[in-house]
């Protein structure tokens, strides 16, 4: 049987947390089939007693558990929950839940029912069909909220999923959380960790889905969110943003120095009375040379072909995915000079047309699929 295991941080909640229970263990865990429901509550020695309302309520209670530890932070409290759920509970899965009742206990059952169709990683979403936030949040919150989260999907380029700042999440353990250095994650004493921990699920998820949400308000005290964390959060979404790209990035770089070779050695040969079309193969393969050894030393260092067997293997089906360049550049390259003129002008803007209209969108997917495989797609990387 499936065990799916909550963890709840709850620091000073003493007001809400025997009541969450009851609602879970009383209401949503009967609803639930086929699976073993856990709570994990984990409580930093809260001075209101939260956890000893905990301690009372496991006595009546086999599937509940406490985890007491010094105050750290939030993020801190999920990761030492998630390592308990993982190494101790034995989890299969792991479900993220707030202990505030801003996210509706009636919510679990569709998450997990989610994760049970398949799903390695489900969003609680408060921005799809069905979700919502609190219709009692100023006219400027629910503008904070809504644009807060359109600014992280735009720095991180996802717009498939829609909501990326919810905190009501569950991970598939096996190929997910347990690829993930959780204590590593960014900004963990604060809210912004939260951004990092989904980046990184999203990257190992095979099946993300998205279930609505109904963001409910706090019933007791006031949110602990402030503008201090925002600026925190958005801050991690700017670096792994700029992260994410960085081998974009450092592709371009080197495909630009390839550029260079190419259209310094057309000119060369052109120069020592070699046609156009032979001039720019020969000077197209030259770039693609240099262009391997730098993509490989620079680009994909992560993914460094090192032994000399391989590295003549690479650079075969290196030229073998390049090829499309060489028989492209060429004809793109005569075809320009046939209607404008034989210049360097124009060989210079045939060639920058080639470049960035076809041949580096082509060999970026190539070289992440077949060459440093970088990108896990079923039917390529094995």
């Amino acid at each position: 049987m499936e065990k799916v295991v909550i963890v709840m941080p709850a620091y000073n909640e003493a007001q809400n947390v025997a009541l969450m229970v009851h609602e879970l263990f009383s209401k949503e865990f009967p609803k639930i089939d086929g699976v073993e429901m856990h709570l994990l509550v984990v409580d930093d020695f809260s001075p209101d007693g939260t956890g000893d309302v905990v301690k009372n309520l496991m006595k009546h209670h086999k599937n509940l558990h406490i985890l007491q530890k010094e105050k750290e932070g939030l993020g801190w409290a999920y990761v030492r929950g998630m390592q308990y759920a993982m190494h101790k509970l034995h989890a299969d899965a792991v479900l993220e839940m707030d202990a505030d009742f801003q996210h509706p206990p009636r919510f679990v059952k569709p998450m997990v029912d989610a994760y049970l169709k398949g799903a390695d990683y489900a969003i609680g979403s408060r921005y799809i069909k069905g979700g919502s936030v609190p219709s009692e949040w100023a006219l400027s919150r629910k503008a904070v909220s809504f644009f807060g989260n359109l600014f992280i999907r735009t720095v991180l380029l996802n717009f498939k999923v829609h909501d990326l700042t919810t905190g009501f999440r569950l991970s598939r353990v096996k190929g997910v959380l347990d690829k993930i250095e959780l204590e590593k994650l960014m900004d963990l004493d604060r809210f912004a960790y939260k951004v990092d921990l989904l980046y990184q699920c999203l990257k190992n998820s095979k099946k993300t889905v998205e279930v609505p949400l109904e963001f409910a308000a706090r019933t007791k005290e006031k949110s602990k969110f402030n503008w201090k964390e925002m600026v925190a959060t958005f801050t991690v979404a700017i670096i792994l943003g700029i992260k994410d790209k960085q081998r974009f990035i450092k592709f371009g770089i080197v495909g630009g120095t390839g550029f260079v070779v190419n259209f310094l050695g057309l000119e060369i040969l052109k120069r020592f009375g070699f046609t156009t079309f032979m001039a720019t193969l020969l000077a197209t393969e030259a770039a693609i040379i240099s262009n391997f050894i730098f993509n490989n030393i620079w680009t994909f260092k992560d993914k460094v072909i090192t032994k000399v067997s391989d590295i003549f293997v690479q650079f075969f089906k290196f030229n073998l995915s390049s090829l499309f360049a060489v028989i492209v550049q060429p004809f793109i390259v005569s075809g320009a000079v046939s209607i404008f003129g034989d210049t360097s002008l124009v060989r210079l803007g045939a060639l920058l047309f080639a470049l960035f209209a076809v041949v580096l969108p082509y060999n970026y997917i190539v070289y992440n699929v077949f060459i440093w495989r970088t990108w896990k797609i079923p039917k390529f990387s094995r």
